[in-house]
Protein backbone atom coordinates (compact mmCIF):
# COMPACT_ATOMS: atom_id res chain seq x y z
CA UNK A 1 0.00 0.00 0.00
CA UNK A 2 1.52 3.37 -0.98
CA UNK A 3 2.15 5.84 1.81
CA UNK A 4 0.25 9.12 1.59
CA UNK A 5 2.59 12.00 2.47
CA UNK A 6 1.07 15.41 3.26
CA UNK A 7 2.30 18.76 4.48
CA UNK A 8 0.77 20.01 7.74
CA UNK A 9 1.12 23.19 9.81
CA UNK A 10 1.22 21.25 13.10
CA UNK A 11 1.56 17.66 14.18
CA UNK A 12 -1.88 16.02 13.76
CA UNK A 13 -3.57 15.11 17.04
CA UNK A 14 -5.01 11.92 15.57
CA UNK A 15 -1.63 10.56 14.47
CA UNK A 16 -0.53 7.69 16.69
CA UNK A 17 3.11 8.83 16.78
CA UNK A 18 4.71 12.27 16.81
CA UNK A 19 8.36 12.42 15.75
CA UNK A 20 10.86 15.28 15.87
CA UNK A 21 14.09 15.12 13.86
CA UNK A 22 16.80 16.80 15.92
CA UNK A 23 20.46 17.74 15.76
CA UNK A 24 22.95 17.29 18.58
CA UNK A 25 22.95 21.08 18.99
CA UNK A 26 19.19 21.13 19.47
CA UNK A 27 19.48 18.57 22.25
CA UNK A 28 22.40 20.34 23.90
CA UNK A 29 20.72 23.74 23.79
CA UNK A 30 17.77 22.83 25.93
CA UNK A 31 15.55 20.27 24.26
CA UNK A 32 16.37 17.93 27.13
CA UNK A 33 14.67 20.34 29.57
CA UNK A 34 11.30 19.05 28.40
CA UNK A 35 12.02 15.54 29.69
CA UNK A 36 15.37 15.94 31.48
CA UNK A 37 15.54 12.81 33.62
CA UNK A 38 14.13 10.51 30.94
CA UNK A 39 16.57 11.80 28.32
CA UNK A 40 19.54 11.65 30.63
CA UNK A 41 18.77 8.07 31.56
CA UNK A 42 18.54 7.15 27.88
CA UNK A 43 21.78 9.01 27.07
CA UNK A 44 20.08 10.51 24.03
CA UNK A 45 22.32 13.11 22.33
CA UNK A 46 20.81 13.42 18.87
CA UNK A 47 23.54 11.46 17.15
CA UNK A 48 22.85 10.31 13.59
CA UNK A 49 20.14 7.61 13.53
CA UNK A 50 19.84 7.59 17.33
CA UNK A 51 16.23 7.15 18.46
CA UNK A 52 14.48 7.96 21.71
CA UNK A 53 10.83 7.02 22.33
CA UNK A 54 8.59 7.79 25.25
CA UNK A 55 4.81 7.41 25.70
CA UNK A 56 2.38 10.16 26.52
CA UNK A 57 -1.29 9.94 27.38
CA UNK A 58 -2.58 9.76 23.82
CA UNK A 59 0.43 9.35 21.53
CA UNK A 60 3.84 7.86 21.27
CA UNK A 61 6.51 10.59 21.12
CA UNK A 62 9.91 10.12 19.53
CA UNK A 63 13.14 11.93 18.71
CA UNK A 64 15.36 10.86 15.82
CA UNK A 65 18.88 12.27 15.61
CA UNK A 66 20.74 13.46 12.54
CA UNK A 67 24.02 14.44 14.22
CA UNK A 68 25.59 17.88 14.14
CA UNK A 69 24.07 20.66 12.07
CA UNK A 70 27.59 21.55 10.93
CA UNK A 71 27.74 18.56 8.58
CA UNK A 72 24.04 17.95 8.06
CA UNK A 73 23.07 16.96 4.51
CA UNK A 74 20.13 15.37 2.73
CA UNK A 75 21.64 11.87 2.98
CA UNK A 76 21.58 12.08 6.80
CA UNK A 77 17.94 13.13 6.60
CA UNK A 78 17.22 10.28 4.19
CA UNK A 79 18.84 7.83 6.60
CA UNK A 80 16.85 9.30 9.50
CA UNK A 81 13.72 8.81 7.42
CA UNK A 82 14.69 5.18 6.85
CA UNK A 83 15.03 4.71 10.61
CA UNK A 84 11.53 6.11 10.99
CA UNK A 85 10.13 3.85 8.27
CA UNK A 86 11.72 0.78 9.78
CA UNK A 87 10.92 1.50 13.45
CA UNK A 88 7.46 2.99 13.03
CA UNK A 89 6.29 1.16 9.89
CA UNK A 90 3.65 -0.71 11.86
CA UNK A 91 1.90 2.54 12.84
CA UNK A 92 -0.85 3.61 10.47
CA UNK A 93 -0.43 7.37 10.81
CA UNK A 94 2.56 9.37 12.02
CA UNK A 95 3.56 13.01 12.07
CA UNK A 96 7.13 14.22 11.54
CA UNK A 97 8.39 17.66 12.54
CA UNK A 98 11.49 19.11 10.83
CA UNK A 99 11.45 22.46 12.62
CA UNK A 100 14.70 21.73 14.48
CA UNK A 101 16.58 21.37 11.20
CA UNK A 102 14.66 23.98 9.19
CA UNK A 103 16.95 26.71 10.50
CA UNK A 104 19.40 29.28 9.20
CA UNK A 105 22.21 27.38 10.91
CA UNK A 106 22.61 25.10 7.92
CA UNK A 107 22.36 25.46 4.15
CA UNK A 108 19.73 22.81 3.61
CA UNK A 109 17.06 23.41 1.03
CA UNK A 110 13.69 22.78 2.68
CA UNK A 111 12.21 21.04 -0.37
CA UNK A 112 15.28 18.80 -0.77
CA UNK A 113 15.08 17.88 2.92
CA UNK A 114 11.47 16.83 2.55
CA UNK A 115 12.18 14.84 -0.58
CA UNK A 116 14.98 12.99 1.20
CA UNK A 117 12.79 12.36 4.26
CA UNK A 118 10.04 10.84 2.13
CA UNK A 119 12.49 8.64 0.25
CA UNK A 120 13.97 7.40 3.51
CA UNK A 121 10.64 6.63 5.19
CA UNK A 122 9.36 4.73 2.16
CA UNK A 123 12.60 2.80 1.67
CA UNK A 124 12.91 2.01 5.36
CA UNK A 125 9.44 0.47 5.42
CA UNK A 126 10.11 -1.65 2.31
CA UNK A 127 9.65 -5.43 2.55
CA UNK A 128 9.78 -8.09 -0.15
CA UNK A 129 7.04 -10.52 0.86
CA UNK A 130 6.06 -12.18 -2.42
CA UNK A 131 7.10 -15.63 -1.19
CA UNK A 132 6.34 -15.26 2.53
CA UNK A 133 3.24 -17.31 3.44
CA UNK A 134 2.76 -15.24 6.61
CA UNK A 135 4.49 -12.04 5.62
CA UNK A 136 3.36 -8.90 7.39
CA UNK A 137 3.64 -5.74 5.28
CA UNK A 138 4.18 -2.36 6.88
CA UNK A 139 0.92 -0.75 7.99
CA UNK A 140 2.06 2.84 7.52
CA UNK A 141 -0.27 4.61 5.11
CA UNK A 142 -0.12 8.29 6.12
CA UNK A 143 2.69 10.63 7.11
CA UNK A 144 2.12 14.30 7.88
CA UNK A 145 5.27 16.42 7.52
CA UNK A 146 5.14 19.67 9.47
CA UNK A 147 6.00 22.81 7.58
CA UNK A 148 4.51 25.48 5.42
CA UNK A 149 1.91 23.73 3.22
CA UNK A 150 3.10 25.55 0.13
CA UNK A 151 3.33 24.16 -3.37
CA UNK A 152 7.11 23.64 -3.27
CA UNK A 153 6.98 21.55 -0.11
CA UNK A 154 4.07 19.42 -1.33
CA UNK A 155 5.76 18.94 -4.71
CA UNK A 156 8.90 17.79 -2.87
CA UNK A 157 6.88 15.14 -0.99
CA UNK A 158 5.30 13.90 -4.20
CA UNK A 159 8.64 13.87 -6.01
CA UNK A 160 10.19 11.90 -3.17
CA UNK A 161 7.34 9.38 -3.44
CA UNK A 162 8.00 8.95 -7.17
CA UNK A 163 11.72 8.39 -6.58
CA UNK A 164 11.14 5.93 -3.75
CA UNK A 165 8.50 4.03 -5.71
CA UNK A 166 10.97 3.64 -8.57
CA UNK A 167 13.73 2.41 -6.26
CA UNK A 168 11.38 -0.08 -4.62
CA UNK A 169 10.35 -1.34 -8.06
CA UNK A 170 14.02 -2.01 -8.80
CA UNK A 171 14.32 -3.87 -5.49
CA UNK A 172 11.30 -6.00 -6.34
CA UNK A 173 12.83 -6.97 -9.68
CA UNK A 174 16.20 -7.82 -8.12
CA UNK A 175 14.69 -9.80 -5.24
CA UNK A 176 12.57 -11.96 -7.55
CA UNK A 177 14.09 -15.45 -8.00
CA UNK A 178 15.89 -16.05 -11.27
CA UNK A 179 13.68 -19.01 -12.06
CA UNK A 180 10.60 -16.78 -11.82
CA UNK A 181 11.93 -13.58 -13.36
CA UNK A 182 13.13 -15.09 -16.62
CA UNK A 183 14.10 -12.84 -19.51
CA UNK A 184 10.63 -13.03 -21.17
CA UNK A 185 8.91 -12.39 -17.83
CA UNK A 186 11.21 -9.49 -16.96
CA UNK A 187 10.64 -7.91 -20.36
CA UNK A 188 6.86 -8.34 -20.18
CA UNK A 189 6.53 -6.99 -16.64
CA UNK A 190 8.81 -4.04 -17.30
CA UNK A 191 7.07 -3.26 -20.59
CA UNK A 192 3.65 -3.36 -18.93
CA UNK A 193 4.65 -0.99 -16.12
CA UNK A 194 6.50 1.36 -18.47
CA UNK A 195 3.53 1.48 -20.84
CA UNK A 196 1.17 2.28 -17.96
CA UNK A 197 3.45 5.16 -16.94
CA UNK A 198 3.35 6.68 -20.43
CA UNK A 199 6.64 5.51 -21.94
CA UNK A 200 7.01 4.21 -25.48
CA UNK A 201 7.93 0.52 -25.35
CA UNK A 202 9.46 -1.96 -27.76
CA UNK A 203 10.33 -5.53 -26.81
CA UNK A 204 12.80 -7.23 -29.12
CA UNK A 205 12.00 -10.94 -29.31
CA UNK A 206 14.46 -13.58 -30.49
CA UNK A 207 13.73 -13.10 -34.19
CA UNK A 208 14.25 -9.34 -33.81
CA UNK A 209 17.53 -9.94 -31.97
CA UNK A 210 18.75 -12.26 -34.74
CA UNK A 211 17.77 -9.75 -37.44
CA UNK A 212 19.41 -6.98 -35.40
CA UNK A 213 22.71 -8.91 -35.36
CA UNK A 214 23.06 -8.75 -31.58
CA UNK A 215 25.71 -11.43 -31.51
CA UNK A 216 26.80 -10.86 -27.93
CA UNK A 217 23.30 -11.34 -26.53
CA UNK A 218 22.68 -14.37 -28.74
CA UNK A 219 26.03 -15.89 -27.74
CA UNK A 220 25.33 -15.62 -24.01
CA UNK A 221 21.81 -16.98 -24.53
CA UNK A 222 22.94 -20.14 -26.35
CA UNK A 223 23.14 -22.14 -23.12
CA UNK A 224 19.58 -21.28 -22.12
CA UNK A 225 16.31 -23.04 -22.89
CA UNK A 226 14.56 -19.66 -22.70
CA UNK A 227 14.79 -16.99 -25.40
CA UNK A 228 16.50 -13.63 -24.89
CA UNK A 229 14.85 -10.25 -24.94
CA UNK A 230 15.96 -6.66 -25.41
CA UNK A 231 13.78 -3.99 -23.87
CA UNK A 232 13.74 -0.55 -25.46
CA UNK A 233 12.06 2.35 -23.64
CA UNK A 234 11.60 5.97 -24.70
CA UNK A 235 10.59 9.05 -22.75
CA UNK A 236 9.59 12.11 -24.79
CA UNK A 237 9.25 15.44 -22.94
CA UNK A 238 6.22 17.64 -23.55
CA UNK A 239 8.28 20.09 -25.56
CA UNK A 240 10.56 18.88 -28.39
CA UNK A 241 13.92 18.01 -26.87
CA UNK A 242 17.23 19.25 -28.21
CA UNK A 243 19.19 16.36 -26.74
CA UNK A 244 18.94 12.63 -26.04
CA UNK A 245 20.41 10.82 -23.05
CA UNK A 246 20.69 7.03 -23.33
CA UNK A 247 20.60 4.66 -20.36
CA UNK A 248 21.88 1.09 -20.72
CA UNK A 249 21.43 -1.65 -18.12
CA UNK A 250 22.75 -5.20 -17.87
CA UNK A 251 19.85 -7.63 -17.62
CA UNK A 252 21.36 -11.04 -16.84
CA UNK A 253 18.44 -12.51 -14.91
CA UNK A 254 20.56 -15.35 -13.52
CA UNK A 255 24.26 -15.98 -13.98
CA UNK A 256 25.44 -19.56 -13.55
CA UNK A 257 28.65 -18.64 -15.37
CA UNK A 258 27.96 -20.66 -18.52
CA UNK A 259 30.48 -23.42 -19.23
CA UNK A 260 32.96 -21.48 -17.06
CA UNK A 261 30.60 -22.42 -14.24
CA UNK A 262 30.61 -20.55 -10.96
CA UNK A 263 31.16 -22.32 -7.63
CA UNK A 264 27.88 -23.14 -5.89
CA UNK A 265 28.23 -20.50 -3.19
CA UNK A 266 28.98 -17.80 -5.76
CA UNK A 267 25.65 -18.50 -7.47
CA UNK A 268 23.54 -17.81 -4.40
CA UNK A 269 23.06 -14.12 -5.16
CA UNK A 270 23.22 -14.32 -8.96
CA UNK A 271 19.57 -13.42 -9.38
CA UNK A 272 20.85 -9.88 -8.72
CA UNK A 273 22.91 -9.84 -11.93
CA UNK A 274 20.17 -7.82 -13.61
CA UNK A 275 20.33 -5.01 -11.03
CA UNK A 276 21.68 -2.57 -13.61
CA UNK A 277 18.78 -3.31 -15.93
CA UNK A 278 16.33 -3.08 -13.03
CA UNK A 279 17.70 0.35 -12.08
CA UNK A 280 17.39 1.61 -15.65
CA UNK A 281 13.84 0.31 -16.05
CA UNK A 282 12.76 1.69 -12.69
CA UNK A 283 14.32 5.10 -13.28
CA UNK A 284 12.63 5.32 -16.68
CA UNK A 285 9.21 4.59 -15.15
CA UNK A 286 9.63 7.68 -12.96
CA UNK A 287 10.44 10.03 -15.86
CA UNK A 288 6.85 11.11 -16.64
CA UNK A 289 6.66 12.37 -13.03
CA UNK A 290 10.20 13.79 -13.02
CA UNK A 291 9.47 15.48 -16.38
CA UNK A 292 13.02 16.28 -17.52
CA UNK A 293 13.35 18.44 -20.62
CA UNK A 294 15.72 15.87 -22.14
CA UNK A 295 14.63 12.96 -24.32
CA UNK A 296 15.61 9.62 -22.78
CA UNK A 297 16.18 6.27 -24.41
CA UNK A 298 16.94 3.01 -22.62
CA UNK A 299 18.24 -0.37 -23.76
CA UNK A 300 18.24 -3.43 -21.49
CA UNK A 301 19.48 -6.76 -22.94
CA UNK A 302 17.98 -9.71 -21.05
CA UNK A 303 18.95 -13.37 -20.78
CA UNK A 304 20.27 -15.89 -18.29
CA UNK A 305 23.77 -17.37 -18.59
CA UNK A 306 23.38 -21.14 -18.41
CA UNK A 307 25.09 -24.39 -19.39
CA UNK A 308 22.84 -25.96 -22.04
CA UNK A 309 24.09 -28.42 -24.64
CA UNK A 310 24.85 -25.72 -27.21
CA UNK A 311 26.24 -23.14 -24.77
CA UNK A 312 28.97 -20.84 -26.04
CA UNK A 313 32.34 -22.50 -25.56
CA UNK A 314 35.57 -20.90 -24.44
CA UNK A 315 37.34 -20.02 -27.68
CA UNK A 316 34.18 -19.22 -29.63
CA UNK A 317 34.07 -15.88 -31.46
CA UNK A 318 31.02 -13.60 -31.35
CA UNK A 319 30.25 -10.75 -33.73
CA UNK A 320 28.70 -7.73 -32.01
CA UNK A 321 26.17 -5.44 -33.68
CA UNK A 322 28.79 -2.84 -34.59
CA UNK A 323 30.78 -5.50 -36.46
CA UNK A 324 33.59 -5.99 -33.96
CA UNK A 325 34.44 -9.55 -32.93
CA UNK A 326 35.18 -10.95 -29.47
CA UNK A 327 36.86 -14.22 -28.58
CA UNK A 328 35.11 -15.67 -25.51
CA UNK A 329 37.87 -16.89 -23.25
CA UNK A 330 35.66 -17.03 -20.17
CA UNK A 331 31.89 -17.48 -20.47
CA UNK A 332 31.43 -16.02 -16.98
CA UNK A 333 32.51 -12.63 -18.33
CA UNK A 334 29.17 -12.38 -20.11
CA UNK A 335 27.88 -8.97 -19.03
CA UNK A 336 30.27 -7.11 -21.31
CA UNK A 337 29.07 -9.24 -24.24
CA UNK A 338 25.41 -8.27 -23.91
CA UNK A 339 26.31 -4.66 -23.07
CA UNK A 340 28.48 -4.49 -26.20
CA UNK A 341 25.34 -4.92 -28.32
CA UNK A 342 23.35 -2.46 -26.21
CA UNK A 343 26.09 0.18 -26.33
CA UNK A 344 26.31 -0.26 -30.09
CA UNK A 345 22.59 0.39 -30.33
CA UNK A 346 22.92 3.36 -27.98
CA UNK A 347 25.67 4.84 -30.17
CA UNK A 348 23.43 4.61 -33.23
CA UNK A 349 21.11 7.10 -31.53
CA UNK A 350 23.95 9.67 -31.73
CA UNK A 351 22.99 10.88 -28.26
CA UNK A 352 24.41 13.72 -26.23
CA UNK A 353 25.63 11.13 -23.69
CA UNK A 354 25.39 7.49 -22.61
CA UNK A 355 25.58 5.92 -19.16
CA UNK A 356 25.46 2.19 -18.45
CA UNK A 357 24.90 0.38 -15.14
CA UNK A 358 26.00 -3.18 -14.56
CA UNK A 359 26.91 -5.65 -11.86
CA UNK A 360 29.92 -6.27 -14.02
CA UNK A 361 32.92 -7.44 -12.02
CA UNK A 362 33.70 -8.98 -8.69
CA UNK A 363 36.96 -7.09 -8.96
CA UNK A 364 35.16 -3.79 -8.45
CA UNK A 365 33.49 -5.11 -5.32
CA UNK A 366 36.87 -6.23 -4.01
CA UNK A 367 38.39 -2.83 -4.75
CA UNK A 368 35.61 -0.58 -3.44
CA UNK A 369 33.62 -2.79 -1.10
CA UNK A 370 29.84 -3.22 -0.82
CA UNK A 371 28.74 0.41 -0.72
CA UNK A 372 30.61 2.24 -3.50
CA UNK A 373 30.22 1.88 -7.26
CA UNK A 374 33.11 2.16 -9.68
CA UNK A 375 32.76 5.01 -12.18
CA UNK A 376 34.65 5.07 -15.47
CA UNK A 377 34.22 7.14 -18.58
CA UNK A 378 35.69 8.73 -21.68
CA UNK A 379 34.70 12.33 -20.91
CA UNK A 380 35.77 14.20 -17.77
CA UNK A 381 32.81 16.58 -17.83
CA UNK A 382 30.35 13.70 -18.07
CA UNK A 383 32.07 11.81 -15.25
CA UNK A 384 31.92 14.98 -13.13
CA UNK A 385 28.18 15.34 -13.83
CA UNK A 386 27.61 11.79 -12.60
CA UNK A 387 29.69 12.47 -9.50
CA UNK A 388 27.48 15.51 -8.75
CA UNK A 389 24.31 13.47 -9.25
CA UNK A 390 25.68 10.77 -6.94
CA UNK A 391 26.52 13.33 -4.27
CA UNK A 392 22.93 14.59 -4.35
CA UNK A 393 21.35 11.13 -4.46
CA UNK A 394 23.51 9.82 -1.62
CA UNK A 395 24.77 6.90 -3.72
CA UNK A 396 28.55 6.80 -3.54
CA UNK A 397 30.75 6.40 -6.62
CA UNK A 398 34.51 6.45 -7.12
CA UNK A 399 36.18 7.54 -10.33
CA UNK A 400 38.47 4.83 -11.69
CA UNK A 401 40.82 5.22 -14.67
CA UNK A 402 40.66 3.62 -18.12
CA UNK A 403 44.38 3.30 -18.92
CA UNK A 404 44.81 2.84 -22.68
CA UNK A 405 47.91 0.68 -22.31
CA UNK A 406 45.88 -1.94 -20.42
CA UNK A 407 44.09 -2.76 -23.69
CA UNK A 408 46.99 -5.06 -24.59
CA UNK A 409 45.74 -7.42 -21.91
CA UNK A 410 42.63 -8.35 -23.91
CA UNK A 411 44.20 -8.72 -27.33
CA UNK A 412 43.20 -11.87 -29.23
CA UNK A 413 45.04 -13.90 -31.87
CA UNK A 414 41.79 -14.81 -33.65
CA UNK A 415 39.42 -11.87 -33.10
CA UNK A 416 39.42 -8.11 -32.60
CA UNK A 417 39.65 -8.68 -28.85
CA UNK A 418 38.98 -11.23 -26.14
CA UNK A 419 36.44 -10.80 -23.38
CA UNK A 420 38.92 -10.97 -20.48
CA UNK A 421 42.43 -9.77 -19.67
CA UNK A 422 44.93 -10.86 -17.07
CA UNK A 423 44.36 -11.65 -13.40
CA UNK A 424 44.62 -8.04 -12.21
CA UNK A 425 42.68 -4.85 -12.88
CA UNK A 426 39.55 -6.73 -13.87
CA UNK A 427 37.16 -3.80 -13.40
CA UNK A 428 39.31 -1.53 -15.56
CA UNK A 429 39.71 -4.18 -18.28
CA UNK A 430 35.93 -4.63 -18.38
CA UNK A 431 35.46 -0.86 -18.73
CA UNK A 432 37.99 -0.70 -21.55
CA UNK A 433 36.21 -3.51 -23.39
CA UNK A 434 32.87 -1.68 -23.10
CA UNK A 435 34.49 1.49 -24.43
CA UNK A 436 35.22 -0.38 -27.69
CA UNK A 437 31.49 -0.35 -28.46
CA UNK A 438 30.84 3.34 -27.90
CA UNK A 439 31.09 5.37 -31.09
CA UNK A 440 33.89 7.90 -31.16
CA UNK A 441 33.00 11.35 -29.87
CA UNK A 442 30.03 10.28 -27.72
CA UNK A 443 30.44 11.01 -23.98
CA UNK A 444 30.00 7.74 -22.13
CA UNK A 445 30.25 6.56 -18.55
CA UNK A 446 30.10 3.14 -16.97
CA UNK A 447 28.95 2.39 -13.42
CA UNK A 448 30.05 -0.96 -12.04
CA UNK A 449 27.51 -1.53 -9.27
CA UNK A 450 28.55 -5.09 -8.37
CA UNK A 451 29.15 -4.04 -4.75
CA UNK A 452 26.29 -1.73 -3.76
CA UNK A 453 23.48 -3.37 -5.79
CA UNK A 454 23.13 -6.06 -3.13
CA UNK A 455 23.25 -5.88 0.65
CA UNK A 456 23.68 -8.72 3.13
CA UNK A 457 22.39 -6.47 5.90
CA UNK A 458 19.47 -4.18 6.63
CA UNK A 459 21.02 -0.80 7.20
CA UNK A 460 19.56 2.72 7.06
CA UNK A 461 18.06 3.22 3.58
CA UNK A 462 19.42 -0.12 2.28
CA UNK A 463 17.34 -3.25 2.61
CA UNK A 464 18.69 -6.78 2.81
CA UNK A 465 18.85 -8.14 -0.73
CA UNK A 466 18.42 -5.85 -3.72
CA UNK A 467 19.08 -2.21 -2.86
CA UNK A 468 17.90 -0.43 -6.00
CA UNK A 469 21.25 1.36 -6.18
CA UNK A 470 21.51 3.80 -9.06
CA UNK A 471 17.83 4.66 -9.43
CA UNK A 472 18.09 7.95 -7.53
CA UNK A 473 21.33 8.80 -9.32
CA UNK A 474 19.80 8.27 -12.77
CA UNK A 475 16.74 10.34 -11.90
CA UNK A 476 18.92 13.18 -10.61
CA UNK A 477 21.12 12.93 -13.70
CA UNK A 478 18.14 13.15 -16.06
CA UNK A 479 16.52 15.98 -14.11
CA UNK A 480 19.58 18.21 -14.45
CA UNK A 481 21.02 16.89 -17.69
CA UNK A 482 23.13 19.16 -19.84
CA UNK A 483 25.27 17.88 -22.73
CA UNK A 484 28.81 17.45 -21.43
CA UNK A 485 31.59 19.48 -22.99
CA UNK A 486 34.22 17.72 -25.05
Amino acid sequence: MPINFRTARVLPKRAKTHIWIVTTEAVAEGLEQQQPQVLQNADFQGKAEQVFVWPSESQMLALVGVGSQNDLDTQKIRRAGAVIGRKFGNQTWIGVDLSFIDTKDNNLNHAASRQALVEGIALGSYKFLAYKSEGKPAKLNRVDVVGSPNEANQDALEFGCAVADAQMLARDFVNEPGGSLTAPVFADRAASIAGERGLAVKVWEETDIVEGALGGLLGVNRGSTLPPRLLELTYEPDQPAQHTLVLVGKGIVFDAGGLSIKPAQSMMTMKYDMAGGAAVVAAMTAMPKVAPSTRLRAFVPMTDNMLGGDATRPGDVLTIRNGKTIEVRNTDAEGRLVLADALSLASEEKPAAIVDLATLTGACGVALGPKIAGLMGNNDAWVAAIERAAATSGERVWHLPLPADYAKQFESAVADMSNIGGPRGGALIAGLILQEFVAEGIPWAHLDIAGPAWSENEEADSSKGGTGFGVRLLIELAKKFEPPLS
